[in-house]
């Protein structure tokens, strides 16, 4: 007798509808071209065609955009932070602000330029050819 099966089939194995999971939780992926299911772990933007890497969830516009147009206010490396490249965004954005500070010391007026030119040509490579993410995605 203990050798018999239960008259249960595990929850694993069990027939009959698909409960939705819980909110907060994972869904499948939708069915791809082929009629099958993405790959586990697939990124939600795809692949890049020519290395076959996964594309970031960041992209390349935004960055570029706010390392381009946002030191025209004042405030560089934001499009490197935001990419998730915190020591070079930080190197900007604290650069531009200690070149503030020592303009007393007539320092400054060489720092603050160059901080400012270099996140307004990091900008333009990053609308050109992007760049990374935190993780070492490519943006997309």
């Amino acid at each position: 007798m203990a050798d018999q099966q239960p008259p249960y089939l595990p929850q694993d194995d069990a027939p009959g509808p698909q409960v939705p999971p819980p909110y907060g939780y994972a869904v499948p992926a939708p069915p791809a071209v082929g009629g099958g299911y993405a790959p586990a772990g697939a990124p939600v933007y795809g692949f890049d065609p020519v290395t076959g890497t996964p594309w970031s969830d960041k992209t390349r516009t935004t960055a570029g955009l706010l390392s381009l147009l946002l030191p025209m206010v004042g405030i560089c490396g934001a499009g490197r932070l935001y990419a998730g490249q915190v020591g070079i965004g930080l190197a900007q954005l604290l650069g531009f602000f200690v070149g503030l500070l020592l303009m007393f010391v007539l320092i400054g007026f060489v720092i603050v330029p160059a901080v400012w030119l270099w996140s307004v040509v990091d900008g333009i490579l990053l609308l050109a050819n992007g760049g990374k993410d935190a993780y070492g995605r490519m943006l997309r």
